[in-house]
């Protein structure tokens, strides 16, 4: 059975830092896309980050990039989303992402392209 389990969430002051991170098992999951999606309150769930199925291409909505990275190791089935310079609208609970409807997936920033998802971590941050 496949499982995407997320971690690392927490409260943080704004400027500071956070790691998530996505542990994947049921499944090999190192030839398929995987995505960090985002819901804060009242506001539908919306893209942060993907990444392709070797590591090789990586995607951002604009609001995080040059602050947020994401990556992968194939080897432990885990993939993280280094957030940094934090900041209050990036409160939500983020959710982690699986494609495993294509082999060798690039990624993409559409929710539909994604078969499996994980019970999500919340981040809040303060001002």
């Amino acid at each position: 059975q496949v499982q995407l389990v997320e971690s690392g969430g927490g409260v943080v002051q704004a400027g500071g830092s956070l790691r998530l991170s996505c542990a994947a098992s049921g499944r090999t999951f190192s030839s398929y896309a995987m995505g960090w999606f985002r819901q804060a309150p009242g506001k539908e769930r919306e893209f942060v980050a993907a990444i392709s199925w070797n590591g090789g291409r990586m995607y951002y909505v604009d609001s995080v990039k040059d602050r947020f990275t994401i990556s992968r190791d194939n080897a432990k089935n885990t993939v993280y989303l280094q957030m940094n310079s934090l900041k209050p609208e990036d409160t939500a609970v983020y959710y982690c992402a699986a494609d495993l409807g294509t082999v060798w997936g690039r990624g993409s920033p559409n929710p539909y392209e994604y078969d499996y998802w994980g019970q999500g971590t919340q981040v809040a941050v303060s001002s």
